[in-house]
Order: C-alpha cells, then structure tokens, then sequence
C-alpha cells in the first residue's frame, strides 16, 4: 500500500486570526475543506494501488483526482504557516532583499500580487513563488488547484481565494478579505520558504 498525506494541524489555534480571518471560517476550512483534499488524494492512491494489482480503473480520471487534490492538500499546507497573528507589515531577510530586486518595491509586488488574487478567475490562488533558473521570484495564479501551475517553480507565499476561505465573513467581496489578510503574512515564514528553495538548485 503505498504511504498516505496527512492532515497537518494548524500552527495556531482556530481563533488566532481575528479579526482578520474568523475562527468559525478557520476551522472549516481546515478540518473540513483541507481534509477533504487530503481524503481525495488518499482514495487515488488507492485506486491506483487496485490498478498495480491487475484491476481496470479510469487512469484518466484519477490522474486527474490525483493532480486536484495533491494541490490542494500542498497549497493548503503552505498557507497556514504562511500566516500569524504576528504576521503583517513588510518583510525582511533575504526575501525583501529578492522582492526589492525583482519588482522594484514592496508596494509594487503588493499591488501586483493583490491583483492576481482578485482576479483569479473562478477558484483558484495566488502564488509568489521562486524560479530556480532565473534565481528570481515570479507572481502568478492557480485555477483550482493545479491549473496554470508552473512546473520548477517552487511556491513561497500563497493565498487561497476560493469561496470557503472567506465567505462567511467578507461575503463576495473578496477584495476586502485580500486587503485583511495582508495583516497577517508570515514573512519569516517566507524567508525560510526562499532559502531552501535557493538551496535546493535547479530541477534541470
């Protein structure tokens, strides 16, 4: 049986976001959306261990699962460290250090990086992420979970704006939760993100 994902816990209690993000918005979201993730990529694996043994399955569709909820469980698992109740202003260390060199300013990657999750068209994220072979950060958008993603680039800051991770609180206006959530990045979080990241090299 091949080795199974698991629910990681959050590294804070429900309620250690607010204002900003509601416990009750918190908690479904973890125990309810993240582990429907981790469920839906467990029941692929199963389904692809019944195929090593001979049975006839979709391959299609479950590949398709496979890819569906693995990203969602690993965006899932970036954002919640990603954030703090001591999270907030501008970052520091090696990343302002990349953000500065790559789009000028904070301000500048701040509004660049808002309008990606304010228009993410359907469901989806936006991701900050590292390009390993332009020793750069790149900002870009996920559909779902696993459209648009590019391949190499390794995920540094991302934020979820599917529906569930707001609505209960900040309706549809998910420009109000984008501009909230900023009060709660993880900078140091980041920075450790970019330095394993660097460390890591090229995929190619």
């Amino acid at each position: 049986m091949s080795k199974r994902y698991e629910l990681p816990p959050l590294p804070y209690k429900y309620d250690a976001l607010e204002p900003h993000i509601s416990a009750k918005i918190m908690e479904l979201h973890h125990s309810k959306h993240h582990k429907a993730y981790v469920d839906g990529a467990n029941k692929a694996l199963d389904l692809l261990d019944r195929a090593k043994k001979g049975e006839e399955i979709d391959v299609k569709a479950v590949m398709r699962d496979l890819s569906f909820h693995v990203g969602g469980h690993v965006l899932h698992s970036i954002f919640w460290p990603n954030m703090s109740p001591n999270g907030g202003g501008k970052p520091g260390g090696r990343i302002a250090d990349y953000i500065d060199r790559e789009f000028g300013s904070f301000e500048a990657f701040q509004n660049i990086f808002t309008k990606a999750a304010n228009t993410v068209e359907g469901v989806g994220w936006a991701v900050l992420a590292y390009d390993p072979l332009r020793d750069t950060l790149v900002v870009h958008q996920v559909e779902k979970h696993n459209l648009l993603h590019l391949q190499g680039h390794t995920p540094l800051l991302v934020i979820d704006v599917w529906e569930h991770a707001y609505y209960l609180q900040y309706l549809n206006v998910r420009p109000n939760y984008v501009k909230a959530w900023w009060n709660v990045v993880n900078w140091d979080d980041v920075d450790k993100r970019l330095e394993r990241a660097i460390n890591a090299g090229s995929p190619v």
